[in-house]
């Protein structure tokens, strides 16, 4: 397998934009076997957590903190992810994983996300430096307008953190400070065939709305995070988001034999935690 790595011009394009597209990073052959995977994974179905938007409608995630040799560690702990994050994130120190989301918006009843900055969320964990924390989403199926794909206000992420309160079941940033960015920046809806990847900042402005089609929208978003940032009110993952991250070729999605996974490896959020704070 040819190594992949980004371009200065893509780089670039992170820090102006605060997110970046990288089509076709996973195979055709790499999705299906990870699709394979997931719709069959007891383990994620069991972890589940059920986050309903204003109108009822419901989405459901499971959220765990260890990367391990189950096919979506693989895929975190891969050589392009990695590295791909290393050249984006400020800082010099080892890159760390601070948690994994298999995010499930079904068709017809997958609800919205409301407006939010991931750093809303994670500065309560006391993680201090958000230039050194991104999120990276993999398009496990095609994600559109139709079935509520990411929305994204470029350059949002230069304004740093707003605050952010309850909305219903979510944490929602200040609806006042989003109108004012959408006056100033454009709205971007962030369109993704299964197999594209989506790295995005800490601080960009994004939400999705509730799936309105006949087919499913499943992704698999990777939260990465500087060694030198720890969280200082961040216990759930055990220490994994200051333990360098264990890399592995990227081949290791197709060569090995890798399933689903299980409770005792994983570390699931457990569902009576505060979603809030993750």
């Amino acid at each position: 397998m040819t190594s992949f790595s980004l371009t200065p011009d893509q780089i670039r394009q992170y820090h102006q934009d605060g997110y970046l597209i990288v089509p076709g990073l996973l195979t055709a052959d790499e999705i299906a076997r990870l699709y394979t995977v997931a719709v069959d994974d007891q383990a994620v179905s069991r972890n589940a957590i059920n986050v309903n938007d204003r109108t009822g409608k419901r989405s459901k995630l499971s959220l765990w903190y260890k990367p391990g040799n189950d096919i979506y560690g693989l895929l975190t702990r891969s050589r392009r992810l990695v590295d791909s994050v290393d050249a984006l994130l400020d800082g010099t120190a080892p890159v760390c994983h601070f948690h994994s989301k298999l995010m499930q918006k079904e068709p017809r009843v997958g609800g919205a996300w409301e407006w939010h900055q991931d750093y809303g969320y994670w500065y309560k964990n006391e993680f201090l430096f958000p230039d050194q924390m991104m999120s990276v989403m993999l398009a496990i199926t095609d994600a559109n307008r139709e079935n509520g794909c990411l929305q994204v206000i470029p350059g949002t992420h230069k304004m740093g953190r707003v605050e952010h309160g309850f909305a219903g079941e979510q944490v929602g940033a200040s609806q006042r400070y989003v109108d004012l960015a959408l006056k100033t920046m454009p709205l971007v809806y962030v369109t993704l065939k299964a197999g594209d990847v989506l790295f995005f900042h800490s601080n960009i402005l994004h939400r999705s709305e509730a799936n309105l089609s006949d087919r499913a929208r499943w992704s698999l978003i990777s939260c990465y995070n500087r060694q030198s940032n720890p969280g200082y009110n961040e216990v759930a993952s055990a220490g994994a988001c200051i333990t360098p991250i264990d890399v592995v070729p990227d081949d290791a999605l197709l060569t090995r034999e890798a399933g689903g996974l299980t409770e005792a490896e994983a570390n699931f959020l457990a569902k009576e935690d505060d979603l809030a704070l993750k």
